[in-house]
Parts: C-alpha cells; structure tokens; sequence
C-alpha cells in the first residue's frame, strides 16, 4: 500500500517572475495592480503591488491564486460551473478565501497544478489579462 505522494509546487524563482511580470502588463495598460502566486496547496509563495495599487487589493489577489489552485480551475471558470446550482454556488462563495470572478489561474506544468497566481486592481478583463501576462513569463 502506498502511504506518501509527491506533489511538484511552483518555485520562488518562478513565483516572483510571474508576479513581476502581471505588474508590469498592469503597469503597460496603466492599472496599478497586486499579483500574487501560490503553491499547490495555496499557499503564498510571490506577492508584489504595484506603487499606488489599492490595499485591499493584496487580499483578493491572494484569494483568486488560493481559489485558482485548490480548486484547480481558473477562478471565473469555476463560477460558471457552479452557477447551475444556486445553493452550491453561495455555499462555495461563503468560504473564507474563495473568490469567484476573473484572475485567478492555474499555473499547470506537465499536467500537474503546481501553483496558480492571482490578480487584482483592474476590471475583471484586466485581472484576467495580467495573471495571463504572469503566465507567459513562465512559457506557460
């Protein structure tokens, strides 16, 4: 019987590459945003905030990465597939840390979630734009 997994996580490196990056995509469309990456377990790895980007800000990019990773889909994504189910959707929402519009994002290497980042400061097109833009620093 096996008793242990191995489960590959996103490095530093690479966090604060993609969060590097989503800022300064938000900086080239003039948003001041907050990026953050998680581990695969939505834990904070990489946080940056762009000069002037809203304080709270820092929470609900944090929160989208958190709900992109555990629950392995990007995090508008994952409103819509629960938007069937009125109960389900409110009953997810509530949860401490859950965020269910645009820019969170898994970051999927080899198939395997790995991490996922998280945007906010702009519209939800923006948001989606940026955590795109962290994506890409990556090759992803």
């Amino acid at each position: 019987m096996q008793i242990a997994i191995t489960r590959s996580s996103i490095c530093a490196h690479a966090a604060h590459a993609a969060v590097e990056a989503a800022v300064a995509y938000g900086g080239a469309i003039d948003k001041a945003v907050v990026a953050a990456v998680v581990d695969s377990s939505g834990d904070l790895v990489a946080l940056l905030r762009a000069d002037g980007a809203f304080k709270p800000s820092i929470g609900i990019a944090q929160d989208k990465a958190y709900t992109a990773a555990v629950f392995g889909a990007p995090t508008e994504a994952l409103s819509q597939a629960l938007s069937a189910n009125a109960t389900l959707h409110q009953g997810i929402a509530l949860r401490p840390g859950v965020v269910l519009f645009a820019g969170g994002i898994p970051i999927v290497v080899d198939g395997a979630i790995i991490g996922a980042i998280g945007v906010s400061g702009g519209s939800e097109d923006e948001d989606r734009d940026c955590a795109r833009a962290g994506l890409a620093a990556l090759g992803l």
